[in-house]
C-alpha cells in the first residue's frame, strides 16, 4: 500500500480590504522564493499590501513548523494566489442630500509553502 506524505502547508487570508490587483503586484514578486528571502523582500517593499501578505507567510511557516515539524530554512513558496472577494458597497453623504456610492473591494490571499528538503522520491512511502 502506498501512502502519500504531505509536504505542503498553507495559510488563507479572507476579506482583506484591498483590491486584488494591488495584492497581486506584491505576490508576483515572492512566488517561488525561499521563506527567509520572502520575509526580507516583504519588509523592504514600500506597498501597503506587504503587511497582510507578510502576516500570511509568517502564519504559513508557523503552521509548517508546528503541525508538520518542518524546518523554516527549508521552506519555499510553491503557490501564492490572490482572488477577488466581495465588494463592500457604502454611500458617502454629499451636498443637497445626495449620496455617492463607494465600492471597497476585498481579496482572498492564499500562500502555500513547500518543504524543499523532501525530494520527489520521498513523496511516496511504502507501508
Amino acid at each position: 500500500m502506498i501512502k502519500k506524505k504531505k509536504i505542503e502547508v498553507y495559510a488563507l487570508g479572507q476579506h482583506i480590504c484591498m483590491s486584488a490587483h494591488k495584492a497581486r503586484r506584491v505576490v508576483d514578486q515572492i512566488r517561488g522564493r525561499s521563506y527567509e528571502e520572502t520575509l526580507m523582500i516583504l519588509e523592504l517593499m514600500p506597498y501597503r499590501a506587504c503587511y497582510p501578505i507578510f502576516k500570511l507567510v509568517y502564519s504559513a511557516a508557523a503552521n509548517a513548523s508546528h503541525n508538520m515539524g518542518f524546518n523554516e530554512a527549508d521552506l519555499i513558496i510553491s503557490k501564492a494566489e490572490v482572488n477577488e472577494g466581495t465588494t463592500v458597497k457604502k454611500l458617502k453623504p454629499r451636498a443637497r442630500g445626495r449620496g455617492y456610492p463607494l465600492k471597497r473591494s476585498t481579496c482572498h490571499i492564499t500562500i502555500v509553502l513547500k518543504n524543499k528538503s523532501l525530494d520527489l522520491d520521498d513523496e511516496y512511502s511504502f507501508i
